[in-house]
């Protein structure tokens, strides 16, 4: 299913380019350098495994020691998820590590929101290198950036209000079977046992004995997506560049990922606003077809690698007691 959805995505993106930029479009990714897909794809492949080497050890405070294949396999398929359903990928991780390493899930989501939060601190950073490098092109893209969000809404921001609602919801129906059934020393009970659990998950970052390995990680995931962004931008003629440029690129191409599902649409077209800006000379199209090859590796790791990990999940832990 998640197979047949992620084709269906990448068709999809692929048809939101205006007609009048589509020959051009074409043009740039018939001409465009594919073999320098394979480092990309080795160093987007070795990012996820340091993903999973760093979550192992936010575990190890807690006193879990999960195996690494495991770690890989959940890393893997919630990404996998994620192209389905935002944010769906980060329980499905939970779950996978719950069921398959005994880990208690409320203490797994504490160690994802430690995750993100390095990771945001980690965006941060290069914004302020992009900013250093590239500071008028920062706030030209930013102005760019503020008009495009003002007149085509995101798919988050027209979702929203179904989700408070279902949200609401369930927060009545799980009152209202409190009352009824009268089960408030349960409830309690269960309430202070997820929110010592994420507490517990949060605060493993900083029990952390191997402090060093962990940033080293963390610094080492960020440098391998800058590296393959700025490897990228030589698959297509007339967009190849600096580093400062890829930090620029990866900054809102980042944004993209976060305000869409996989980053679908998005990615492409804050890639194409930055190279624009950097560039008079490089057309929308061409942009928008490097943007889309890039988006379109990624993509293409997420799927191979994540739905072998979803076929070996099963089959790795079938004799395991």
């Amino acid at each position: 299913m998640f197979l047949g959805l992620g084709i269906f995505l990448v068709w999809w993106s692929i048809n939101q380019i205006p007609n009048s930029e589509y020959d051009s479009f074409k043009k740039a990714l018939k001409t465009a350098n594919y073999w320098l897909g394979i480092p990309v794809f080795f160093m987007l492949a070795s990012s996820h495994i340091l993903r999973a080497l760093r979550w192992k050890l936010l575990m190890q405070p807690m006193g879990y020691k999960p195996s690494f294949a495991n770690t890989f396999f959940a890393v893997m398929i919630g990404y996998l998820a994620n192209l389905a359903i935002p944010r769906f990928g980060e329980v499905l991780k939970c779950s996978i590590i719950s069921k398959y390493e005994k880990v208690p899930a409320e203490k797994l989501v504490g160690t994802i929101v430690a995750e993100r939060a390095f990771d945001v601190i980690c965006l941060g950073i290069v914004f302020l290198l992009a900013f250093i490098f590239q500071f008028n092109e920062m706030l030209l893209a930013f102005s760019q950036l503020k008009k495009y969000l003002q007149t085509q809404p995101t798919q988050a921001a027209d979702g929203f209000p179904y989700v408070k609602i279902i949200l609401l919801l369930a927060v009545v129906a799980l009152l209202a079977w409190v009352i009824i059934t009268k089960k408030w020393k349960l409830f309690k009970t269960k309430f202070t046992a997820i929110i010592s659990g994420i507490s517990e998950g949060l605060t493993s970052a900083l029990k952390l004995k191997e402090k060093n390995k962990f940033i080293l990680y963390t610094l080492s995931i960020w440098m391998l997506y800058l590296i393959g962004t700025w490897i990228g931008l030589y698959a297509t003629k007339g967009t190849e560049a600096g580093l400062p440029t890829a930090l620029s690129c990866l900054a809102f191409a980042s944004i993209g990922m976060i305000i869409t599902p996989g980053g679908i649409g998005a990615y492409a077209l804050f890639l194409a606003l930055v190279l624009e800006l950097q560039n008079p000379s490089i057309p929308k199209s061409l942009g928008l077809a490097n943007g889309t090859l890039q988006w379109f590796a990624q993509c293409i790791i997420v799927l191979l690698v994540g739905f072998v990990c979803l076929i070996l999940l099963p089959i790795y832990n079938r004799n395991k007691k």
